[in-house]
């Protein structure tokens, strides 16, 4: 039997009190068709930092914050990430939510079909990013966005942020660095309970107009910009974080979180960027 508590936290940003979100639902269903011939039988969620999968770097650190719930809304090989987790976890409650249709709609349809299984505050992921453990701590608390400066390297989407960190519109299209006001999406989100249910009316409405090849950012922009939600920007700058679509992201990421051989993965052998190797413990 799983027994959940919920903390009550004093919000330093809004001076309320809300519950710590212990829940996270994670989107996998995509084929990450841009990281092949890594995900040629795998998930790209099952892909390698070091010798270390993303989702394993994932759940280690939602375990790290007190986080007790992981929705999963798999597709492609969806029962790769079901027989890698069913091995390695024993940390976290899991669900498990198809998408039948991966191939053929986008994130927002992903979202959706997770709506009958959260009805409380919830942590939103993509299982293309790592990141530091410590920067999800600014997340723990509901209605918040993970966002960081603009570099020249970096594009999608972004959003534009006052000088209270207040998220005032979203650019689906790219933008350029170099304006202080506008921050690169981290795809990270937390959501309150009546966020959360506003979000899915929305999200089903997309759904029912037959737009289901759509981003779940097209919905949450049309909702910032009719006042239906607010957002506190999370700046996760001071920490190291990554989104790998490219075999080149995965390069880059393998740089950013290099493998630490003092760890309790020894001197076993490692895949880094799909090669074997025995860590030089000299």
């Amino acid at each position: 039997m799983s027994i959940v508590i919920m903390i009550q936290l004093l919000d330093p940003l809004v001076g309320e009190a809300h519950p710590s979100v212990s829940t996270a639902v994670l989107l996998a269903a995509g084929t990450g068709s841009r990281l092949k011939p890594l995900t040629d039988d795998a998930p790209k969620c099952l892909s390698e930092v070091n010798g270390i999968t993303i989702l394993q770097r994932l759940i280690q650190s939602l375990s790290e914050h007190g986080f007790t719930r992981l929705v999963i809304v798999v597709g492609y090989l969806g029962h790769r990430v079901r027989d890698f987790l069913n091995e390695r976890n024993d940390e976290l409650e899991i669900e498990f939510v198809t998408n039948p249709r991966y191939a053929t709609t986008n994130n927002l349809y992903s979202l959706w079909l997770a709506r009958l299984s959260i009805d409380e505050p919830c942590l939103l992921l993509e299982s293309d990013v790592v990141f530091d453990s410590s920067l999800l701590r600014g997340m723990l608390q509901p209605n918040r966005m993970a966002v960081s400066q603009m570099r020249p390297w970096m594009n999608g989407t972004t959003v534009s942020v006052d000088t209270a960190q207040h998220v005032t519109a979203f650019q689906i299209a790219n933008a350029k660095a170099g304006c202080e006001s506008v921050h690169k999406t981290v795809n990270m989100y937390s959501f309150s309970r009546d966020t959360w249910r506003k979000f899915v009316q929305r999200l089903s409405s997309h759904v029912t107009a037959g737009r289901v090849n759509e981003y779940y950012e097209t919905v949450l922009a049309e909702m910032l910009g009719d006042g239906s939600i607010e957002l506190e920007a999370v700046p996760f700058d001071k920490g190291c974080w990554y989104e790998i679509d490219t075999l080149e992201d995965l390069q880059e990421a393998e740089l950013m979180f290099p493998l630490d051989v003092s760890t309790e993965l020894g001197s076993l052998p490692l895949t880094v960027a799909g090669l074997t190797i025995a860590p030089n413990l000299d």
